[in-house]
């Protein structure tokens, strides 16, 4: 932070564990700082051990991919790159087209059809975005995308982009200053599986550094419909009810399964049914409103607990990728719709049980 503690963003509060960028080049929305909320009324589902969530849907278009957008795009301007260009099952797209249009140049999005939350379909648009919706899938969308740059002066910001998840491991950095040592887990959802091999990159730099003395399991969770790193083999029609982690054959595959052997961890699958039940009780318990696909790293802890992995007193992380605003259709869908009563104190009080 400067004098007057105004945190700078990621770039700048982390300078001396990014890849260089020039001070003209920073594009930045304030991204990181986000908040590592220790849960207080969950002990009944996970027992003893310290739990926490990385609410990453506080960053500024409401999602983790914030982080490594801040780097990618502000590299892509110091580049002089005139566009960027993504795949996107949602967040990258909302990211992508919110820092273009604070760079000031163009962004292109490709989305699978009928594939994308509203809310990060607007956000997208709002900002200025070319939008495209493919009539495939996301992985369709992203050989396209690869192909369009060999051959086009336009630049990917998708996670194949180095410097995305070069900004996206600042998180871990986060978790061990605010904790002020590593989590004995962290439980992730897994997509594209980008994230999770940037935690582990951020966690290994900083105890190569000696800021902390130990490393994390890394646990990451994929929706039991699109699930290719468990199953072994890509999945042509990726189904779940998490639209972020809908993805058939993730472009981080490899590193990911480095990842969970480096450190001891697993990647394993959870059905829509245990997502969506640690959707609702994140929001009712914790007052913390995720997207489906965040809640797929507590549906995996929970899962974890019913085995016997979790001893009392262990930390655990949680990193939440999203707002739950990024995808109000799912919320409506699940919830009890408000009854509608006329403005009589008697019919009111009645209905509340009072």
């Amino acid at each position: 932070m400067d004098r007057k503690g105004l945190w700078l963003g990621i770039v700048r509060e982390f300078r001396e564990h990014l890849p260089p960028v020039r001070e003209d080049g920073v594009v930045t929305l304030l991204e990181g700082n986000t908040p590592l909320v220790e849960a207080e009324n969950l002990a009944d589902v996970v027992g003893s051990i310290r739990l926490l969530f990385k609410f990453e849907g506080l960053n500024p278009t409401g999602s983790f991919k914030d982080r490594g957008m801040t780097l990618a795009v502000s590299k892509a301007k110091e580049e002089g790159a005139q566009a960027v260009i993504c795949a996107s099952t949602g967040n990258t797209s909302a990211s992508a087209a919110a820092y273009a249009s604070r760079a000031g140049i163009k962004a292109y999005v490709l989305v699978p059809e009928g594939s994308i939350a509203l809310g990060k379909l607007l956000q997208a648009i709002m900002h200025g975005a070319v939008v495209l919706e493919v009539r495939g899938s996301f992985d369709d969308a992203l050989n396209i995308v690869k192909e369009i740059t060999s051959n086009y002066p336009v630049t990917m910001v998708n996670s194949l982009n180095p410097y995305r998840l070069e900004g996206q491991k600042t998180a871990a950095f986060e978790v061990c200053e605010h904790l002020g040592y590593a989590p004995t887990y962290h439980c992730l959802p897994v997509g594209n599986a980008g994230n999770i091999t940037a935690y582990w990159m951020g966690y290994k730099e900083y105890r190569e550094k000696g800021y902390v003395s130990s490393l994390p399991r890394m646990m990451g969770f994929q929706a039991e419909g699109a699930a290719p790193i468990v199953r072994g083999e890509a999945v042509e029609e990726p189904k779940t009810v998490a639209s972020a982690i809908r993805i058939g054959n993730p472009a981080s595959w490899k590193p990911a399964l480095r990842v969970k052997e480096e450190s001891g961890g697993r990647i394993e699958m959870v059905s829509d049914e245990e997502i969506l039940h640690a959707y609702r009780l994140v929001a009712s318990r914790e007052g913390i409103f995720c997207e489906p696909a965040s809640a797929a790293s507590l549906a995996g802890l929970i899962k974890m607990k019913k085995e016997g992995l979790l001893k009392d007193g262990d930390t655990v992380v949680c990193t939440l990728t999203g707002h739950g605003l990024k995808d109000p259709d799912t919320a409506m869908s699940i919830s009890v719709k408000p009854r509608k009563v006329d403005p009589s104190m008697k019919e009111i009080v009645e209905a509340l049980g009072l």
